[in-house]
């Protein structure tokens, strides 16, 4: 296959001096554990940050939000009545491809595919009225690329916002890795293409089916940590790499290697007292060190081998706890156990998702298949299911214990969470038909107000609740 050029993108090696710049620092938001933990300042205190919450909204500048676990602090707005307009705010063709919209400080950024390019877009957030944009040359599909074109095209990676520089990152499918900065209408940073610079080839078959060789190149969203851009590499000698974020110049590698799973992003976790993260790669769950000294280091690896390399499902955490799910092969929600020796199963339950991935709220977990189900955090016991969604989608906690719930069929839903329905699943609203093609793969993303819907082909839509 013959590699479309890149124009205008200069190896890192030779990037421009001009660093991001630091913007105006945003106080720490608070660890979304500890949302609905009564406040030691009293009832005064709580009312007041509420207000000034329910002023400002809260962004949405990572994969699955805020804490990176699609739990939010957004109330859904939803009062005995309609809930969304079926008319959008106002909508727009961003170009193909599974990544979600993200939005930060009032500008909702955006990845798409278009006439032999890849397109990055700056949107006002409230009005869809463009900012900047900026693309360069790439395939619509990756060079390796093998099976299932009929169902994906374009970047699947969704952006990463850092908050402290103001610096967007994005992840092609063909292994572009691009820094740019938003305060400066988009201008490139630094960048490389991995599959240049780390010598990664295709993803080997499975083995588990036959003809079950796919390769949908890079997939997995950066992850901003301190200092350090991580990314899902997927090289012999680092299934992960840690780029410095203003320079783009490695850091260091995992100890772990091979080829990088097909998933949606990466999953923070504190194992002893350790910063930890835990991610896919194509046939193992594996745990990462992030502390000083230890970088990199192997905590776990749990087998997690799937037919057609599906392991869509991005990792959900809990204290010390990950799940883990997918439909090919499994067909199972499993729940680990992870210490600085390892990886323990503690229980494993016949339900899984083509898409969705699970969302952990106090003692329970929703996870949104053909149905919407509600599992008990200790035991992995069915507590409640209904609903009807296809190949699943995605599941988001509001701050006002609702379920955001979305279906790869183009629908939107309302579902009262297990606090306020303990035993039985209870839809509230509907919006159907929101996409005409079906596959709306991506993630949609809530801030301030507004529910930011996008599908397979570039069509994305602001959706805001009658006032």
């Amino acid at each position: 296959m013959t590699f479309l050029s890149r124009e205008s993108v200069q190896p890192v090696e030779m990037r421009v001096s001009i660093l991001c710049r630091p913007r105006h620092r945003r106080a720490p938001r608070r660890a979304a554990a500890r949302r609905h933990a009564p406040s030691p300042a009293g009832p005064l205190f709580v009312l007041l940050l509420a207000l000034i919450s329910a002023s400002r909204g809260e962004d949405w500048p990572h994969w699955r939000g805020s804490y990176r676990n699609d739990l939010t602090a957004e109330p859904s707005r939803w009062k005995d009545g309609p809930w969304l307009h079926d008319k959008p705010l106002w909508q727009a063709a961003v170009g193909e491809g599974g990544t979600s919209p993200l939005v930060a400080g009032g500008r909702l950024y955006v990845m798409g595919w278009q006439d032999g390019h890849d397109q990055v877009r700056c949107l006002d957030a409230k009005t869809g009225t463009p900012v900047w944009s900026t693309s360069y040359r790439c395939p619509q599909f990756a060079r390796y690329a093998v099976g299932d074109k009929n169902a994906y095209s374009g970047p699947t990676s969704t952006p990463e916002y850092d908050a402290e520089t103001g610096c967007l990152y994005t992840l092609s499918c063909d292994g572009d890795l691009n820094g740019w900065d938003t305060a400066h209408q988009g201008k490139r940073l630094w960048g490389m293409n991995l599959y240049d610079r780390f010598g990664v080839g295709q993803r080997p078959a499975s083995k588990l089916e036959l003809d079950d060789l796919r390769d949908y190149g890079y997939t997995t969203a950066p992850y901003v940590h301190g200092d350090w851009l991580l990314v899902e590499v997927g090289a012999n000698d680092g299934l992960l790499v840690a780029f410095d974020k203003q320079t783009g110049e490695r850091r260091w590698a995992s100890q772990y290697g091979g080829p990088a799973g097909h998933t949606g992003g990466f999953a923070p976790i504190t194992v002893a007292g350790v910063p930890c993260v835990a991610l896919l790669a194509l046939d193992h769950l594996v745990v990462v060190r992030l502390d000083g000294g230890h970088e990199g280091q192997t905590v776990a690896t749990y087998p997690w081998k799937t037919a057609w390399a599906n392991n869509v499902l991005t990792p959900a955490v809990r204290d010390d706890c990950v799940l883990i799910s997918a439909w090919h092969t499994h067909r199972s929600l499993c729940k680990l156990k992870i210490t600085l020796g390892g990886a323990e199963s503690l229980w494993e339950q016949p339900c899984a998702s083509h898409v969705g991935s699970p969302v952990i709220q106090d003692d329970s977990i929703y996870l949104a298949g053909e149905r919407l189900a509600c599992f008990d955090w200790a035991t992995g016991r069915l507590v409640w299911e209904g609903g009807s969604y296809g190949n699943g989608g995605a599941c988001i906690v509001t701050g006002d214990d609702k379920l955001i719930v979305s279906s790869d069929r183009g629908m939107i839903a309302l579902v009262e969470s297990a606090r306020s329905s303990p035993g039985e699943y209870r839809q509230l609203a509907r919006l159907a038909h929101l996409f005409s093609g079906g596959q709306s793969w991506p993630h949609p993303a809530l801030a301030d107000g507004l529910l930011y819907c996008k599908d397979r082909q570039g069509n994305l839509k602001c959706l805001e609740s009658p006032k």
